[in-house]
C-alpha cells in the first residue's frame, strides 16, 4: 500500500482513527484551535473526511496498514474513535514514541467488554451486575440459567448495539446467539450479563486534561438494542447518586489514565449506582452537548488531549434525537423540513456516503426544559426523510 508524503506544516497533528459523525465533530473543533487533521476509516467520504487537511482509507484491524499511515503522517496525537481498530497497532505506535489518546492500555482495556469488565469488577472493585463470558453456545445457556432471567448477551467486541440482545427467557436464546454474529468486530466470545432493574441509565462525561478531572451534567438516553435513540441533559438524580457517579467515573477514569473525554455508563436504581461500560472518547449520547453546554463533548475532548484547561457553561437543559434511515441507497438525499430551524432546534446531518436501514444518519437537538424538548425532539425527527 502506497501513500505521497504529506506536505510540512508547523501545526500539532492529530489522527483520527475512525471517522464517523463523532470523529467529525473533534476535527471541526480541532480546525478551530489550528490543528491539522488526518482522518481514517475503513470507507471513502466518511464524515471526517468531508472537514480533514487529509484522509486515507485502509483496513483498520491491519496492523502493518495503521503503522504506514502513522509513520508516514506522524501524528502528534492519536485518536482511536472506533473500537474495530489493530490494537497491536497502538501498542506499536506507542512503543515508537507516538501518543494515543488516552494510551493504548486504556484503549486496550476499553474497546473489549471482558477486559474493562474485569478491570472495573475485579481490579477496582466497582459494583457491577453478575457476568459470564463465554465461547460456546451451550456455555451461554448455562450462563443464562446462573445469571437469570431476563439477562442482555453482547459480543466482547462491538459498537452501536450491534450483537446484542436480551433473552427474556430460555426460549430466546438461539436468537440471541444469531443477533451476536451480527458484531462489529469480534463476535468469537460473548459477555453474558445479568440485566439490572435500574430505575434509569446514565452516561457521565468525565474530562481529564493531565491535571484536572471535570464532569458535565449526568446525560439521560433511552436505548433500543444497545443503541441510543433520544438523550437529555440533565438527567434529574438524587444528589447521593450523583456523588457515587462521579466516584466511579473517577476510579474508573483514573484507573485508566492519560488524557481526554470518557463516556462513562451507569445504570442507577434508587441511590444505587452500577457500572456498565466507558468509552476512552465523545459519546453517541453526548451529542446532546452540542446544544446545551458552550463546549460541547468534542471540544472538551480536544482541550483535554492539549492539556488546555476545561472550564465551560452548562447553558440549559436539552435533548437530542437520532434519525435513522428507513432505506438502503448508495448516494443519500436527507430532507429535512423548515421547522427543524427554530430559535431553541436545529439538525446536524452527517454526510454519509452511503445509507442501510437503522444506520444513524443525523441528530436533531433542542434546547428547552427536558420534557418540552424531548416532546419537540421527538415531534422533529419525523419530519426528516430520506430517499
Amino acid at each position: 500500500m502506497l501513500f505521497s508524503a504529506p506536505l510540512k506544516s508547523n501545526s500539532k497533528k492529530i489522527m483520527l482513527l475512525g471517522s464517523g459523525e463523532l470523529g467529525k465533530e473533534i476535527a471541526i473543533e480541532a480546525q478551530r484551535l489550528g490543528l491539522e487533521v488526518v482522518a481514517v476509516d475503513r470507507y471513502e467520504y466518511a464524515p471526517a473526511h468531508l472537514v480533514s487537511n487529509r484522509s486515507y482509507v485502509i483496513n483498520m484491524q491491519d496492523q502493518e496498514a495503521v503503522l504506514e499511515i502513522i509513520r508516514l503522517e506522524k501524528p502528534d496525537y492519536i485518536l482511536p474513535e472506533i473500537e474495530a481498530i489493530s490494537i497491536d497497532a497502538l501498542f506499536a505506535a506507542e512503543a515508537e514514541g507516538f501518543c494515543v489518546i488516552p494510551n493504548a492500555e486504556a484503549v486496550n482495556k476499553t474497546m473489549n467488554r471482558k477486559n474493562i469488565r474485569r478491570f472495573a469488577a475485579e481490579e477496582l472493585e466497582i459494583k457491577t451486575g453478575r457476568y459470564h463470558f463465554v465461547s460456546t453456545y451451550e456455555d451461554m445457556c448455562a450462563a443464562a440459567e446462573d445469571v437469570g432471567f431476563p439477562c442482555v448477551i453482547k459480543p466482547v467486541m462491538s459498537s452501536s448495539g450491534h450483537g446484542q440482545s436480551v433473552a427474556k427467557t430460555p426460549f430466546d436464546l438461539e436468537h440471541s446467539w444469531e443477533i451476536a454474529k451480527e458484531a462489529r468486530g469480534d463476535a468469537s466470545e460473548l459477555i453474558v450479563e445479568e440485566f439490572i432493574r435500574f430505575d434509569y441509565e446514565i452516561t457521565l462525561l468525565t474530562v481529564r486534561n493531565g491535571k484536572d478531572t471535570v464532569f458535565c451534567e449526568p446525560i439521560g438516553h433511552l436505548q433500543k438494542d444497545g443503541d441510543y435513540i433520544y438523550s437529555w441533559q440533565p438527567m434529574q438524580m438524587s444528589k447521593k447518586a450523583l456523588k457515587c457517579s462521579k466516584a466511579i467515573a473517577q476510579s474508573i477514569t483514573d484507573g485508566l489514565g492519560g488524557r481526554g473525554l470518557f463516556g462513562v455508563e451507569l445504570f442507577v436504581k434508587g441511590d444505587e449506582v452500577y457500572f456498565s461500560e466507558v468509552s476512552p472518547r465523545p459519546h453517541d449520547t453526548g451529542m446532546v452537548t452540542l446544544i446545551t453546554q458552550s463546549q460541547s463533548e468534542f471540544a472538551l475532548h480536544v482541550r483535554a488531549v492539549l492539556g488546555l484547561p476545561l472550564g465551560f457553561t452548562f447553558y440549559g437543559e436539552g435533548a437530542s434525537a437520532a434519525f435513522k434511515s428507513t432505506v438502503e441507497s448508495t448516494m443519500p438525499v436527507i430532507d429535512v423540513d423548515n421547522s427543524l430551524f427554530s430559535t431553541n432546534s436545529f439538525v446536524r446531518v452527517f454526510g454519509k456516503p452511503e445509507s442501510h436501514v437503522g444506520r444513524r444518519m443525523a441528530v436533531v437537538l433542542v434546547f428547552d426544559k427536558v420534557k418540552k424538548a424531548l416532546k419537540k425532539a421527538k415531534k422533529l425527527i419525523k419530519k426528516i426523510k430520506d430517499v
